[in-house]
């Protein structure tokens, strides 16, 4: 079996293309300008797109695979492998163009070229995979709302949906959907995971499980740059697996690893300001890249609850008056992050709407509390907030300032499997949730707040019900016009900030750090790593 190259072996992999097409001497500073190098602290369970789960997952596989479609930096749908589509006046059947020059990495199972060109018979099998329950892979609900799909010829796929989804081909984008080569996958079976075969910018080389993951240059790859240059433009990515974020800062502030994502406590106020700036010591090496993340961070009131503090509007609405978010943000969170006086849709999605939350009005707090004091003749209401060690730190802020407006509140922390099945069945009254967008639409959120959606079947872990709000919902997925359905979102999100089943605490962002001579690598709402367009100088 072949051994993993470690960095230094890594460097002579790089040294053998620079020596032949080149006729200077390559000096280390070169071959590390061809090596793109970053930490995983979380491991990497499966590099099979089917598998791609989380964002440990999803950023290597992204390097790896293709889809139909892709997402730009500002979450609108892009060609991939499809360079054209059409939807039906029906809002029902969507039918995709292939190219004919995208060609899977090299495999000597593909016979004499050891590679061949992708087909739409490729695609037919890869989303029967997904669909496979033998396979079990958890993206398979991508495609719910799909009633059949088939390769009419070699260029022309076409999917046919059980009911219109105008937030369909955003779903396409996720790396489940991405195309595997039958041949391949069949062949490895279950060791795909560790020998994948894709057609991404990057191929698969080495994988020491937890220790090093290594990916070269793919020179057959099909997406040029703007000025008709191919893609991707480093030679090399190197994956490493330190298991804690204190190390994969170190590591990063030696110079080790070109980039890390998020902000961590053990090193937030190492790098940053209280207000969110590059510190001095590291302004001349380090640049910061931050921007809005799909993401809410938000308290959760059980609305089937037995305690009337819970079933209490007035009680509701004042927990929402009753904290200053962006104090808690500087003090916490370094200012990074947005204060949520908005809705449950987070910043950076079509439907956000700014004004239609809470702004802090510790006052009206009192006099709500005190009027739900003068109606149940109930003198000390109170209420208990369930939390994860992790956010801990912000609960109790929030503990000490409802404080001050009459209503008592506890704190309780619990491991975050043990909250996660208590939310899920209904076992909770209060408790601190966060939602990270599965696809870039606002109906991914607003579905938090469906009827028919009631935990542990679906993620309205609220049980919120409201008849208007359901109307809306079902009225949207027959919109067609963007504009219209966007204004739809809105309407609904203001409902439900104003029935107040949640407490929205702040959207989150993406930040990232890299060194000086990175370019090229960007940001997104969705923190998905694109390393394409990538340059180390």
């Amino acid at each position: 079996m072949n051994k993993i190259p470690t960095y230094n072996s890594l460097k002579y992999l790089v040294l053998f293309f620079l020596v032949f097409s080149s006729c200077k001497k390559p000096t280390t500073r070169d071959i590390d300008n061809l090596v793109f190098r970053y930490n995983e602290h979380k491991n990497i369970g499966s590099l099979d797109p089917a598998f791609s789960k989380d964002n440990a997952d999803i950023w290597a596989t992204n390097q790896l695979f293709n889809g139909l479609v892709q997402m730009d930096e500002n979450l609108k749908i892009k060609p991939c492998i499809a360079k054209n589509w059409s939807i039906s006046k029906d809002a029902l059947t969507y039918s995709f163009i292939l190219r004919n020059d995208v060609y899977y990495h090299k495999h000597i199972l593909f016979g004499k070229d050891s590679t061949r060109v992708v087909t739409a018979n490729d695609f037919e099998y890869s989303l029967n995979r997904l669909l496979d329950n033998q396979l079990a892979s958890p993206g398979s609900w991508v495609l719910n709302k799909v009633d059949h799909f088939k390769a009419i010829n070699d260029t022309l796929f076409q999917i046919q949906l059980k009911q219109p989804f105008p937030a369909f081909l955003g779903l396409l984008t996720m790396k489940y959907c991405s195309v595997v080569p039958k041949e391949i996958v069949e062949y490895y079976g279950g060791n795909f995971r560790s020998h994948p075969i894709g057609t991404g910018p990057y191929k698969f080389k080495r994988w020491e499980e937890n220790i090093k993951l290594v990916f070269r240059k793919n020179t057959n790859y099909f997406e040029k740059d703007e000025k008709g240059n191919s893609l991707p433009y480093l030679e090399a990515v190197a994956i490493t697996f330190l298991p804690d974020k204190q190390s994969e800062f170190l590591q990063f502030a030696q110079g080790n690893i070109d980039f890390i994502s998020g902000l961590d406590a053990s090193y937030k106020d190492e790098i940053l300001t209280a207000n969110g700036q590059l510190r001095d010591t590291y302004k001349n090496e380090v640049n910061m890249i931050r921007g809005p993340y799909l993401n809410t961070e938000y308290l959760a009131f059980f609305m089937d609850s037995e305690l009337p503090e819970i079933q209490s509007e007035l009680i509701r609405k004042a927990v929402n008056y009753g904290f200053d978010r962006k104090k808690m943000m500087i003090y916490l969170r370094n200012g990074i992050g947005i204060p949520a006086n908005g809705g449950f849709i987070p910043k950076g999605l079509p439907g956000y709407n700014g004004t239609i939350g809470f702004d802090y009005d510790p006052e009206k707090a009192k006099h709500l509390i005190g009027q739900y004091k003068k109606e149940t003749h109930q003198d000390n209401p109170e209420i208990s907030i369930t939390t994860t060690s992790n956010y801990l730190s912000f609960c109790e802020y929030i503990q000490r300032e409802l404080q001050k407006t009459g209503l008592r509140v506890n704190v309780d922390v619990i491991p975050a499997a043990t909250l996660k099945d208590a939310k899920a069945n209904g076992k909770l009254d209060m408790f601190r949730a966060s939602w990270v967008a599965d696809y870039p639409d606002a109906e991914n959120y607003l579905a938090l707040f469906y009827s028919k959606n009631f935990a542990p079947n679906g993620p309205n872990y609220t049980h919120f019900n409201n008849p208007q709000f359901d109307a809306w919902f079902e009225q949207s997925f027959t919109e067609t016009n963007t504009e219209k359905r966007e204004l739809l979102y809105s309407k609904m999100d203001s409902l439900v900030m104003q029935k107040a089943p949640v407490v929205p605490l702040f959207y989150d962002e993406v930040v990232r750090f890299t060194g000086k001579n990175i370019s090229g690598l960007g940001i997104n709402p969705i923190n998905l790593l694109d390393l394409k367009r990538v340059k180390k100088n």
